[in-house]
């Protein structure tokens, strides 16, 4: 598919580029060969393929959210910017 040079300017209007004739000229045929990338790409038989979100098998390697009590409380309220008796003070949000 050839990526003319009004196609490359309706592209860039629509993402609020300004482009100049020479970047034009250079994007009109990068976005040619990727749109015949995606044209080879299409012709693969991808129906035995299940769908998949990635590549490779990757999992979020977390830690077990465990509750820890915390004995010195008056450490922590000294932290807090502000406090109002035993008690962390915060803004009221409405």
């Amino acid at each position: 598919m050839e990526f003319d040079r009004n196609s490359v300017r309706k592209v860039a209007h629509l993402a609020r580029l300004e482009l100049t004739a020479d970047e034009e000229q250079q994007f009109s045929g990068q976005l040619s060969s990727i749109l015949d990338y995606f044209e080879q790409l299409s012709e693969l038989d991808t129906a035995d393929v299940p769908p998949t979100t990635r590549v490779i098998d990757v999992s979020n390697v977390t830690r077990s959210d465990e509750l820890q009590p915390y004995t010195d409380r008056e450490a922590i309220l000294q932290s807090a910017p502000e406090q109002e008796g035993d008690y962390f003070k915060v803004p009221k949000i409405l």
